[in-house]
C-alpha cells in the first residue's frame, strides 16, 4: 500500500513509536477490502424443483427454456420427464448437464433420451450427456432416440472425442472400459418407448428442411404431456394435445414479426410464419384442444415482452392457464 499522505498526518518531529501508532491506527480505520474486491458468491442448489406428489404423477422440469441467443440465466432447449425412479430427457441443448445436476436429477441414471430434431441448439449439449454420464458412472448403452441422422451425429461426435475416451480408459484414471457407448433408435414417428406405465409417441411436425422432426406426447396413468419441439402450426400436435394437463409450446411474439435489417432479413416473417407458432397461433391450438395449462418455452422474443406473449395467446382464443417458462420450473 502507497501511503504519500503519512506525513501529512504524523507531526514534525514525532518518534519512532509515534510513527508506528499513528499507521497503526491509520490501518484500522481503512476498510479490509474495497467494494469493488469483494466477490458475491453464487449460490447453486441441487435440490429437485418436484415434490413428491409430482413425482409420482409424473413431474416435468424446464432444464432449458432458451434459443440460440446466449442468454446467461436460460439453458439451450431440454426438458426432463421425473416419473417414479424413471428419467426422461427430451433435447439436448447447451448447459444440459449442469441443469440436471441442479435439478437434483441423477448424472448416470436417464432412462431413455428422446432428440426433436437436429439443429445444433437442441443438439449441443448431446457430447456433454453422452459423456459426463460415462465419465460419471454410466456402464450400459446410453439409449437415445432422435430423427434420421442421429446416428451419424453420435457415430461422428464420439469420433471426434476419441483421444479423450482412450487417455480415460487406458490412463491412470481407469475409466468404464466399456466406453461412452450409445444405443441410437432412428424413428419416422409413432410409439417411440412404451413401457412401465410410460408410452411417448414421436409425433412428426413441420420445421426447416430437416427430412424429420418430431414433438412428443407423454401418456402417464394420469396425465399427458405434449412438447411441441420446434415447428410451424401442426393439427397433429393438436390433435395429440386434445384434453392434455400440460402443453409446453415453442412460440413467438406475433405483434413484433417484421422483416429485418439484414441480408436475407426481409424473408424473415416468412420463415418464422412456416417454421414456427406466434403467441396467438398457439392460443387458438390449446383452445379448440381443451389444453388445462399452456407452457410457452424456447421463445423467439424479437424485443417481446411476457405481457404481449400473455397477450396473443389471449387473442387466440385461449383464456386458461399460461407460464412463461424459466429454467427449473416444474409442472
Amino acid at each position: 500500500m502507497h501511503l504519500p499522505f503519512l506525513a501529512a498526518v504524523v507531526p514534525r518531529g514525532a518518534t519512532r513509536a509515534d510513527r508506528v501508532l499513528c499507521l497503526s491506527l491509520l490501518l484500522a480505520a481503512l476498510p479490509a477490502e474495497s467494494p469493488a474486491q469483494v466477490a458475491t458468491p453464487r449460490r447453486f442448489t441441487t435440490e429437485s424443483p418436484c415434490t413428491e406428489a409430482q413425482r409420482a404423477a409424473g413431474c416435468l422440469i424446464v432444464l432449458g427454456s432458451g434459443t440460440p441467443v446466449p442468454e446467461p440465466d436460460r439453458a439451450g432447449p431440454a426438458y426432463a420427464l421425473l416419473f417414479r425412479d424413471q428419467l426422461f430427457l427430451f433435447d439436448a441443448g447447451a448447459g444440459i448437464m449442469r441443469r440436471v445436476a441442479a435439478a437434483g436429477l441423477r448424472i448416470n441414471g436417464v432412462t431413455g433420451a428422446f432428440l426433436t430434431h437436429l439443429h445444433s441448439d437442441h443438439t449441443i449439449g448431446l457430447p456433454d450427456l453422452l459423456l459426463t454420464t460415462w465419465v460419471m458412472g454410466r456402464r450400459s448403452p446410453f439409449p437415445l432416440t432422435g430423427p434420421p441422422g442421429t446416428k451419424a451425429m453420435v457415430d461422428h461426435l464420439l469420433m471426434a472425442f476419441a483421444e479423450d475416451t482412450r487417455v480415460r480408459i487406458t490412463g491412470l484414471e481407469r475409466g468404464q472400459p466399456n466406453g461412452p457407448g450409445v444405443t441410437v433408435h432412428e424413428s419416422m414417428g409413432g410409439v417411440v418407448h412404451d413401457s412401465a406405465d410410460v408410452r411417448i409417441t414421436a409425433i412428426p411436425v413441420p420445421h426447416s428442411e430437416f427430412a424429420m422432426n418430431f414433438g412428443y406426447l407423454i401418456e402417464l396413468p394420469t396425465r399427458r404431456i405434449v412438447l411441441s419441439g420446434d415447428t410451424g402450426p401442426s393439427l397433429a400436435i393438436e390433435a395429440a394435445a386434445k384434453g392434455a394437463d400440460v402443453l409446453v409450446h415453442e412460440s413467438y411474439p406475433e405483434v413484433r414479426l417484421k422483416p429485418e435489417d439484414r441480408p436475407g432479413g426481409e424473408e424473415w416473417p416468412a420463415y418464422m410464419r412456416k417454421v414456427h407458432t406466434s403467441d396467438a397461433e398457439v392460443g387458438g391450438l390449446a383452445q379448440r384442444a381443451g389444453v388445462k395449462l399452456v407452457v410457452l418455452s424456447h421463445i423467439v422474443r424479437m424485443g417481446g415482452t411476457d405481457a404481449e406473449l400473455l397477450a396473443g395467446v389471449r387473442r387466440g382464443g385461449f383464456q386458461g392457464a399460461v407460464r412463461i417458462a424459466r429454467d427449473l420450473d416444474a409442472y
